[in-house]
């Protein structure tokens, strides 16, 4: 099983160290050979190519069967130079677009150990909150035409029937393996692209009748989250929505660093990453939350390599971690570990 380990910039490095080492002890107690390659994207690959996404990081990626990727960009203040001017633009869309990523996959959890870290009332989180949100990641307004004329600007959101038909039975398919429930995200009331998403993916509905499918304006959809987020399963998103609506939902977790993604294509190759950016204000202190690179390494084993016992040590592993109260400064103040000592803490309850 070959990897392609592309860490990029700020806590990224640190995290996937712990991701790795992880993924050493799984290969070790389940006998598997993982085979790595290292690659650089993002400020860390234009320092040595002078470029964000360069040509060896393409096809070290090309010739493996998964990326395990980290975080892009560098700190605000410094956006206007070279080396992070539209890096995440160059970086991370392209290289989404360059595999043709189209169903991007988020599942937000609120383990009872962390209850206590969610932004919402006590009786709202005693319902349980267990979230997937499958963005569409491959067009809408962020893959359009952009365009700035003297005092005007345009962005233009093109979607149509094949993209929007590929993302629903994405949704649909991770449903079937939950609780059977779709909630379809759009503004139907309002926009053309919305009116089509919201009759295609009807259309496709059709061919899963043990799937329960709602829609939902995404103005009543942020409000519903944050009022009712346990009567959402899998939740279906065109690209900006779901950008900004799984954003809202990482929150309800208590720490966006427990939150992994996949982006997967139509052929099924996947990259998996942390929500969460590049943190460059904490990087190099040690104290970065690796939760979430470790998941995102779990979700890979799963989905692409079809190792779903390797996955659930994985999460059990961690969540016996948190049951020891072994949280790093992210989610307490009280004796917080640190980025290394979590990792090895999970491994020893692997």
């Amino acid at each position: 099983m070959k990897i392609a380990v592309i860490p990029g910039d700020g806590i990224g490095p640190e995290i996937m160290a712990e991701a790795i080492k992880v993924l050493d002890a799984i290969a070790i107690k389940f006998g598997h050979n993982f085979e790595y390659h290292h690659a650089l994207i993002g400020g860390a690959a234009y320092d040595k190519f002078q470029n964000h996404f360069p040509d060896e990081t393409k096809q070290i990626a090309e010739n493996c069967d998964a990326i395990l990727f980290g975080s892009v960009g560098g700190p605000v203040d410094q956006m206007h130079e070279p080396k992070w001017k539209d890096c995440e633009r160059n970086s991370i869309l392209a290289i989404r677009k360059h595999f043709d990523f189209n169903a991007n996959l988020r599942p937000v959890k609120v383990y009872p150990q962390l209850a206590f870290r969610c932004v919402l009332r006590p009786d709202i989180v005693e319902q349980g909150i267990d979230i997937m949100t499958v963005r569409e990641l491959s067009s809408g307004i962020y893959f359009g035409e952009h365009r700035t004329e003297g005092n005007k600007a345009w962005d233009i959101m093109e979607y149509d029937v094949p993209t929007i038909e590929a993302i629903a039975h994405a949704a649909f398919k991770t449903a079937q393996a939950r609780r059977k429930k779709v909630t379809s995200v759009d503004k139907a009331n309002v926009l053309d692209c919305s009116r089509l998403w919201r009759k295609t993916v009807d259309e496709v509905a059709k061919q899963y009748p043990d799937i329960e499918l709602e829609h939902i304006l995404v103005d009543n959809c942020a409000m519903q989250i944050v009022q009712r987020p346990s009567s959402f399963d899998v939740m279906l998103m065109p690209n900006m929505f779901g950008d900004i609506l799984s954003d809202l939902t990482s929150v309800l977790s208590g720490s966006i660093g427990m939150l992994p993604s996949a982006s997967l294509n139509k052929q099924g190759f996947g990259m998996y990453e942390p929500s969460g950016g590049s943190a460059p204000d904490i990087a190099g202190k040690g104290i970065a939350n690796p939760i979430a690179q470790i998941l995102s390494a779990a979700l890979m084993l799963k989905i692409s390599f079809g190792l779903n016992d390797e996955h659930d040590a994985i999460k059990n592993a961690i969540q016996k971690t948190l049951d020891q109260n072994i949280l790093t400064g992210d989610l307490t103040q009280t004796n917080p570990v640190g980025t290394q000592q979590m990792g090895d803490a999970i491994i020893n309850n692997l």
